[in-house]
């Protein structure tokens, strides 16, 4: 590479930036855009907010309580606060400590709030619904995807429902924080979007199924050094909970806290209920289906994340590319002329675009998971609005995929024919997915100044 041949290094930067945004835009409306509040979303969003608070009043008030991992929770809790470090030493009814660190530190403060007791516990979940609920809704508001009517089936699920006031789930609150971290990086937050998942997977595990297509996202929206601050952020946060185990007992606190190899009990699974208990625990099952996950995800990415880009391989190449020749003319005279170049070549990713690359990529994890527990649904019940409008699928059909994802969940204990069903209806909505042509990622406007912070 020749650092003193400005010319030769500009048109390949200009050859890296132009293969990044491939695709010209599609002509966009210019008709006089809707204002705030002359949007019908926003009071009905309201509305049903209030409508919901009323009633998880009500299901507190009289749906009895269903006592399954609160005793247990309060159980590892209480052993954390008595000075135990050592995570084989944290148990409950139900065994022992399987969370990253955050979720003590949260729980430990419920503790506090609650004094241990379910109904105050209950009232406290009612008001964490209310907050996921609210935040889910602002994301729904802001992304120009559902009719406003659609918005109500938010609050249609009996399952979910359970699962935050009649249960107390650490799923409830990790989702809280993830779709809080959603939001974040709607509005290009993307440093403290990354803190806030970082502090969603110290409650639980799952929300790294949506990590993926978070970091294709943060290589479309930042620049190599932007996206190595970020990461090194959410890895500081899980430093900085895990410190008190990781300096006493980090071998314990890691393989329990960070164990990806678990394999659930066949009888609690929603999902692959039909399969044959022998089948189901093997590692064979297990390699097929993370085989069939890393799949989907590349297929996803290359055909429909990255298509704008001239797939996910001309996306990386390019990002490779951009990143040699800002290290290479870091040293040079032109460095300020490419900094000013590189910073314009990092292109504004629509909400759109933001939200779909994280509930897509969400929902092939799901698809692809060996067991799906009943509280799991909260992983991903509230993308599944969002996920069947982005189908081409015709109204109706949209609304018995969900309906059927719904009866399946509530049907206890799960069978062969309720698992089958709902295997298959998650790969009808997968396949309208697949299917739906991509938009066009970028956003119009002119980057602002504050998308790193």
């Amino acid at each position: 590479m020749e650092i003193g041949g400005g010319r030769k290094l500009k048109s390949t930067e200009t050859m890296a930036v132009q293969s990044v945004t491939r695709s010209a835009p599609p002509p966009r409306n210019r008709s006089k855009p809707i204002t705030f509040l002359q949007n019908p979303k926003i009071p009905f969003a309201a509305s049903l907010l209030f409508a919901d608070a009323v009633l998880v009043a009500l299901i507190i008030a009289f749906v009895p309580y269903t006592k399954i991992d609160w005793d247990a929770y309060m159980s590892q809790v209480t052993g954390f606060l008595k000075g135990e470090r050592d995570y084989g030493n944290l148990k409950g009814d139900t065994g022992p400590l399987v969370y990253p660190a955050g979720f003590l530190y949260i729980y430990s403060a419920f503790q506090y709030l609650t004094a241990g007791e379910v109904y105050p516990a209950q009232i406290l979940f009612g008001i964490l619904y209310i907050i996921n609920l609210a935040i889910i809704l602002l994301i729904y508001v802001k992304t120009d995807v559902l009719p406003w009517w659609a918005l109500c089936l938010l609050s249609l699920s009996k399952r979910v429902h359970s699962i935050f006031v009649l249960r107390l789930f650490n799923d409830c609150v990790a989702m809280m924080f993830l779709h809080a971290a959603l939001l974040l990086l709607m509005h290009r937050r993307w440093n403290l979007g990354l803190i806030v998942f970082s502090v969603a997977v110290s409650v639980k595990m799952n929300v790294l199924l949506y990590a993926p297509p978070l970091l294709l996202l943060m290589l479309k929206s930042m620049d190599i050094i932007g996206v190595f601050w970020a990461l090194a952020g959410a890895a500081l946060v899980q430093i900085l909970l895990g410190l008190p185990f990781l300096v006493s007992h980090p071998v314990a606190y890691i393989s329990s806290a960070f164990n990806l190899g678990r394999v659930f009990i066949h009888f609690w699974s929603v999902n692959f209920k039909f399969i044959p208990e022998p089948v189901f625990v093997s590692k064979g099952f297990a390699i097929f289906l993370l085989a069939a996950h890393l799949i989907l995800l590349a297929l996803f990415a290359h055909y429909r994340w990255c298509k704008h880009e001239g797939g996910l391989l001309n996306f990386l190449h390019s990002r490779i590319v951009s990143m040699k020749l800002r290290f290479a003319l870091f040293f040079s005279s032109a460095s300020p002329k490419f900094g000013k170049s590189s910073s314009s070549s990092i292109k504004i990713l629509t909400k759109e675009h933001i939200v779909t690359t994280m509930f897509v990529g969400n929902f092939i994890g799901i698809v692809c998971a060996r067991s799906l527990h009943y509280q799991f649904y909260s992983w991903y019940f509230y993308s599944l609005p969002y996920l069947l409008w982005r189908t081409q699928y015709p109204t109706l059909l949209r609304l018995i995929l969900f309906v059927g994802v719904e009866v399946c969940w509530n049907i206890f204990p799960s069978n062969n024919l309720s698992s089958a069903l709902l295997l298959c209806l998650h790969l009808v909505i997968l396949w309208g997915l697949w299917s739906a042509p991509p938009e066009y990622p970028y956003a119009q406007d002119k980057p602002s100044s504050r998308k790193h912070k």
